[in-house]
């Protein structure tokens, strides 16, 4: 197996498990409860054995280590917004926040450094990451103030999904163009 045809299965695999979190999430996060901690911690959870897998296929060098960086960041998301749970729907969107924000920096320069012919313009993978850096200041912002709520984060995760969707979507029909041309 090719290391696009991975990244294919990888992406569309990563974006159909946010839509279903984000499916869970939107019933069940008011009050935040078990069930709630426990969505909590499976969505960044879901993030870093993404990056786990695609470590796979990566050799060294700077988009490996930004890979890695991000599986590790995830991991530390997950216990964090798991010990924010505790702490209320601030705690949680500040965590949250924190990790959308550095998160999404991450996933710009990895989508930036992927952008040649053989892994397609990555245009899907550079919005996610600009919006969920935006979106995590964004949560930091809300968290401050009285109508802070974990709402938002259903919205944020079946966005991210529809973006891992639609590269998938174009990396296979890039791919398909490509055995078409050379048959």
């Amino acid at each position: 197996m090719n290391a696009k045809s991975s990244l294919i299965k990888l992406y569309l695999g990563r974006g159909v498990l946010a839509v279903a979190w984000a499916a869970a999430f939107a019933s069940a996060h008011d009050p935040i409860d078990a069930l709630t901690i426990t969505l909590l911690v499976a969505y960044p959870l879901i993030d870093a054995v993404s990056s786990l897998i695609d470590l796979r296929t990566l050799p060294s060098g700077p988009e490996r280590s930004l890979t890695a960086f991000n599986g590790v960041l995830s991991t530390l998301a997950a216990a964090g917004v798991g010990l924010a749970g505790a702490g209320g729907v601030a705690a949680v969107l500040h965590v949250f926040g924190a990790w959308a924000v550095v998160s999404g920096a991450a996933q710009v320069l990895v989508g930036w450094r992927r952008r040649g012919p053989e892994l397609g313009r990555q245009w899907p993978m550079l919005i996610a990451g600009g919006l969920s850096f935006l979106v995590g200041i964004f949560y930091n912002i809300q968290a401050l103030g009285n109508d802070a709520s974990l709402d938002v984060l259903s919205v944020y995760a079946t966005g991210g999904g529809v973006f891992f969707i639609i590269q998938a979507g174009l990396l296979a029909w890039r791919a398909r163009q490509r055995r078409t041309l050379t048959v």
